[in-house]
Order: C-alpha cells, then structure tokens, then sequence
C-alpha cells in the first residue's frame, strides 16, 4: 500500500489527535504525584551522587524519561480525561515500565490482548477510543482500528516517525532497507510495515553475514548444488527477518540503512559503515550513490543515555543497577555496557526485585530472572545507578532508598 498518502488521510480525518487535548496542566499534578522524585531531583542538582553511610549512590548523568516518553504519558493522561466514559484502548504497552502501564490500567485503559502472538482485537467496537503507543503501530493495525470507525491517538515518538520516513525514502527510490533491530520487537514490526523491501538485522555478526553474502553471494561458485546452498543457508537464517518474497540476489544490490531508534548507538553506526564499505567494495566509488542510502535514525535521547552510561562506568563502581522493564531494547543495552566492562550488574524492573534481606531478583543479559544473595557485600560499596527511558524517577528513589536501608542495618 501506499503508507505516505494513507498517513496524509489519517492525518486529516477528525477521528485522529496527535497532538493531545490541551489537558496539560489539568493532568500535570496527576503525573507529578507519580512519577517525579524530590530526592532525584536533588541528587540532579548535588553532582548526581548520594552518600548515606556506608552506601554511595553514583547516577548517570542521563537516565530515566525522555521526552518521547513524557508526552506519550502525558497524552495518555489527557485521552481519559477527554474521555471520561468511553472505551480507552492501547494496542500495546504504553512504554515498557510495568508502574506506568499498571497505573493506566488503574485508569481503566484497556490493553489489546495477544493469542498466540497476534493481536487480538474483535472486542475494539466503532466509537471506542485506540492509543498507539511511544514505539508506534504497524500500518496495517492503523488501517483495521480507521476503518472501524475508532478514534485513535497516536503518541509515537517523532523519532520513530523519522525512522517511518526513512524507510519509506528507501521505498520510493527502489532500495531495501537494512533495519538494525530486533524482529520481534513492536517497534520494528511497526517500522518494517512502512517499509518496502526489508531485511533486519540483530548486530553486527548477522550483518557481516548479509555483507559476506553481497561481496560473495553464489557468484564464482561453479557448482549448482554449492550456488542453492549458499541461497538457501542464507534464507534460513534470515526467513522470518525479511519482507515476503525476499531474493538475496536481488534485493541486496541496493540497500538502505535504518535502524530500531532504541539499538546500541555505537553499534549501529558500526552497521551502517560496514554496508558502505561493502557496497563501496562491490560497486566501486562512482556507483555506491546507486547502491547504498544512509540516514542517521538514532534517537537523542538513547544516544545521551549510552553516553552517560559509558562515562559512569568508567567510575570505580562496586557495582551497577540498570532499572527498566526487561522488554525494555533501551535499557538492555544500557546492561550491554556494565557487563562489557565486566562490572557486576543487575538488571531490574521494579523496586520489589529488591528485598529486605538481601537479596535481589533479576534478569542477567540475555538469560532468564534469577536471585542472588547476599546482593551488597559488607563495607564501603559504591553502587552505579542507571534506567531505560521509560523509567519514572519514583522508581529510581524508591530502589535508591532500599539501597539505603539494606546498607543502614
């Protein structure tokens, strides 16, 4: 379908707000009491350390909200308040913080339900309000909830938005985009939908695979037999990471990059130069224009907190707590970081993780919620403190202060 003349018509229908209500200060006091901190607000302005005893809390220099978050909350709040009693949807999460989802669940906001991982939304009626959330929607979900006849709030970050655009630049001069991201993830499910061709790739590993495949391909391979090996290694590798109809051998002679707003910035940049030493390598200089497109997609917001998180371990830490949802792309790289520099760290979600004898549950990178105990050893300890940008400053206090009281026994 054509995604740019159907955004130009949802745009324009009176059934579609992206702009919020103008509710702003009639909602600031709820969004205060729940989400901002006095004593983050204080250690903001104290050089970003605590000292209580024999604790030092050191807080990266960014953490927490960012301003796409802050307005998709915020334009969350104003929908119930401009809807006072209709059917509120959202077809995901909001962000990915379980206290800011819990607390509009308490709003009686509604979340679409997923069976066998599809969406399900037969009990979404005409007049019922839908919020698209801070990572988007797919085009396709777009479509379904307008021809229903919903009212729809969109509160996708423009960041995202920008990536929308990019990919569908690729579209209209005939290359396929390379999405640095994770497939599953709704924010790249949203953006493939505005894409044309695609193929998405997780890190660098799986993009040299693809450049390898572009520099070599089944070229010089006499055999038959080796030529349909190499497609068909290629294509099970990468079946359920590529549009419908994908060919390698076709579809890789001009590629775009793009990128998942919420990856590894320095990663991500890696990607890109690798695809234009590659085409640049297959095509020479005066041709690579004809073959590789290269927009920067990466968000402000993620760029500054993995700035903040790659100076704050360059501190002397005893540790680090990395606070965020574990669906959270943006907070596991912040994660990424700590354990690339072999710091002990633990990745937590809530303030419950932590408990009052020591203990801590969390999710270790890439494996499963685990507890250790005893959590903080004995003695003077330095504790490294960071969080998604979906993580309210409460939550912030509120593990700061079990740190507190754990070191004060």
């Amino acid at each position: 379908m054509d995604t740019r003349a159907f955004k130009r018509s949802l745009h324009h229908s009176e059934r579609y707000n992206r702009r919020g209500f103008g509710l702003g200060e009639e909602v600031a006091g709820s969004l205060e009491q729940a989400y901002q901190s006095d004593l983050i607000a204080s250690l903001r302005s104290n050089g970003y350390e605590l000292r209580r005893g024999r604790l030092t809390v050191r807080l990266a220099e960014a953490f927490g909200f960012c301003w796409g978050v802050e307005r998709a909350v915020a334009m969350a709040y104003e929908t119930r308040r401009h809807y006072p009693s209709e059917r509120i949807w959202i077809t995901n999460e909001i962000i990915h913080n379980p206290s800011v989802n819990d607390h509009l669940r308490e709003m009686d906001v509604q979340f679409i339900q997923v069976d066998a991982g599809e969406k399900d939304f037969s009990g979404v009626a005409p007049g019922d309000v839908v919020i698209l959330p801070a990572f988007g929607a797919t085009v396709q979900e777009m479509q379904l909830l307008n021809e229903r006849g919903c009212h729809i709030v969109d509160t996708t970050c423009p960041w995202v938005s920008k990536v929308w655009n990019t990919v569908e630049k690729h579209k209209k001069h005939d290359f396929t985009s390379i999405i640095h991201g994770k497939v599953k993830h709704e924010e790249t499910l949203a953006t493939s939908s505005f894409a044309g061709i695609y193929l998405v790739v997780l890190d660098m590993a799986e993009a040299q695979l693809v450049c390898d495949y572009i520099l070599n391909g089944v070229e010089g391979r006499q055999d038959s037999n080796e030529r349909k090996a190499a497609r068909e290694a290629f294509m099970d590798r990468f079946a359920k990471a590529c549009s419908p109809g994908f060919d390698p051998d076709i579809d890789l002679m001009r590629v775009g990059v793009a990128n998942q707003t919420t990856m590894l910035k320095s990663e991500t940049e890696e990607i890109g130069r690798l695809f234009e030493r590659t085409m640049l390598k297959r095509y020479g200089p005066a041709e690579l224009g004809e073959h590789f497109l290269a927009f920067n997609t990466i968000c402000d917001a993620t760029q500054e907190r993995q700035d903040a998180m790659f100076a704050l371990v360059d501190e002397p830490l005893d540790l680090m707590v990395v606070i965020g949802g574990y669906n959270s792309s943006n907070t596991t790289h912040l994660q990424e970081i700590a354990v690339s520099r072999g710091i002990r760290s633990f990745h937590i979600d809530t303030p419950e993780r932590i408990g009052p004898d020591n203990c801590i549950e969390h999710m270790p990178l890439g494996g499963q919620i685990e507890t250790e105990m005893p959590f903080l050893p004995e003695g003077e300890i330095r504790v490294g403190i960071t969080s998604g940008a979906s993580t309210p400053d409460r939550v912030v206090e509120d593990i700061i202060q079990r740190l507190i009281r754990l070191t004060g026994e």
